[in-house]
């Protein structure tokens, strides 16, 4: 053979690899991402989630998962902490200029909203730290012993909205609670809530929690963060963050204080779900827990478990 062809041959094969480097690029994201994707798969593996729950090729990546999206990044001023009650945790959001950002849009009538949940799902709080001029949030955290996940749900000013999540691990000794079971009844200081509804994988679901006290309808829930309850979502596994938005709102002239609250949620895979709703009433921040399925068909359950506080944290 030829120099003049062993030089052709070559070539084609050198633009063969780098074709399929740059297909490989575009089906899997930036080459800024690897490090946290490896720490998000290694979180996913220690609880055995299985890979029926990694979005598809081109699939939007549903929230909390990553550390860094969108030029934004979350920081923690400490990754390990103390368990205890009023544990203060600090951290930053990053702008795409490497910059504290300390102008965000007002979304359900906060700035920013903190969620912190232990990787068990036995401990569970919605807060709403405070923005120092400089950019750091603050606030204060009832934490047991354990891997916890907190997530960041914010807009920043001008940009669109994002929920980025970080780990913080608490010294101790911990033992993981056995997975919960279905459960969508949670009771919870007299207070008894059912979820009705089927979560469908690839769709959109319509649910509605029901609330009553002492065997009778409550009416008159009161407003909590611009509706008559906030639902959060996490896939069980690799606590995949998702957004629930309520149906309606307090005032509209059609959305009634209770007994029923409506949401709408879309899960992106078929597994297990953990849903968390806050609702106030009489005053007081109460949380009811639930674990669904989304799997086509959902085996109901008569029993559950929730928290309670006045502040917006729960007890563990």
């Amino acid at each position: 053979m030829s120099p003049a062809i062993r030089v052709a041959g070559f070539l084609a094969a050198l633009a063969a690899v780098f074709g399929l480097a740059l297909g490989a690029g575009r089906t899997f994201g930036p080459a800024a991402e690897p490090a946290v994707a490896a720490h998000e798969a290694h979180a996913v593996g220690n609880e055995g989630a299985s890979l029926e729950n990694a979005p598809a090729a081109g699939a939007a990546l549903p929230g909390g998962l990553m550390t860094a999206q969108d030029g934004y990044s979350l920081t923690l001023a400490d990754s390990e902490t103390q368990p205890g009650r009023d544990i203060r945790v600090a951290f930053t959001i990053e702008g795409p200029d490497g910059l504290p950002v300390t102008a965000y849009e007002v979304e359900h009538e906060q700035r920013l909203h903190l969620i912190a949940v232990r990787r068990d799902f036995t401990g569970f709080q919605h807060v709403h730290p405070q923005l120092s001029p400089h950019g750091k949030w603050s606030t204060t955290l009832d934490l047991t012993a354990g891997q916890w996940r907190l997530f960041a749900d914010f807009t920043p000013a001008g940009a669109a909205a994002l929920t980025l999540g970080a780990d913080l691990a608490v010294a101790g000794d911990y033992q993981p609670a056995t997975p919960a079971g279905e459960s969508r009844t949670s009771h919870i200081d007299g207070y008894r809530v059912t979820l009705d509804g089927d979560l469908a994988a690839g769709g959109e679901a319509r649910l509605t929690l029901s609330v009553s006290r002492g065997g009778e309808a409550v009416t008159d829930l009161q407003p909590y963060l611009g509706a008559y309850g906030h639902l959060v979502a996490l896939r069980e596994g690799d606590l995949a963050y998702l957004h629930v938005h309520p149906d309606g709102a307090p005032g509209d002239g059609t959305t009634q204080p209770g007994p029923d609250v409506v949401f709408h949620a879309a899960v992106p895979s078929a597994g297990t779900y953990h849903l968390f709703l806050d609702f106030r009433h009489q005053g007081v921040v109460r949380t009811a827990a639930f674990t669904v399925s989304a799997t086509g068909t959902n085996a109901r359950a008569s029993d559950g478990s929730g928290t309670s506080t006045d502040d917006g944290h729960s007890p563990h």
